[in-house]
């Protein structure tokens, strides 16, 4: 059914601790649309983690998709949405193998 998988590391820039938390709620309100939108489009989440121990990033996220072009629009509606400005990120898009899983 799923042929990609996108893996998108994150973790908070310091300027986003300045805003106050009604902004805050704002940004996360419009990212969750965002998602839902991804959801609504055919996206399935694998889920959200926290990163333990020495890591670059503090949260994981990880989604199946139908393809890449589907992961990279819902990347650029993050990023639309002003996701980039806020969040140091990292993003590995990996498609399915030949013959099936493994």
């Amino acid at each position: 059914m799923t042929d990609c998988i996108w893996i998108h590391y994150s973790r908070p820039r310091p300027h986003w601790y300045l805003l106050n938390e009604g902004v805050q709620r704002e940004k996360l309100a419009a990212w969750d649309g965002v998602r839902e939108r991804a959801k609504a489009e055919g996206a399935e989440p694998a889920g959200r983690y926290h990163v333990r121990g020495q890591h670059d990033f503090q949260e994981v996220e990880i989604w199946h998709f139908p393809n890449a072009e589907a992961a990279f629009e819902h990347w650029s509606r993050m990023t639309a949405a002003g996701y980039n400005e806020l969040f140091a990120f990292s993003n590995n898009v990996g498609l399915a193998l030949e013959g099936g899983e493994g």
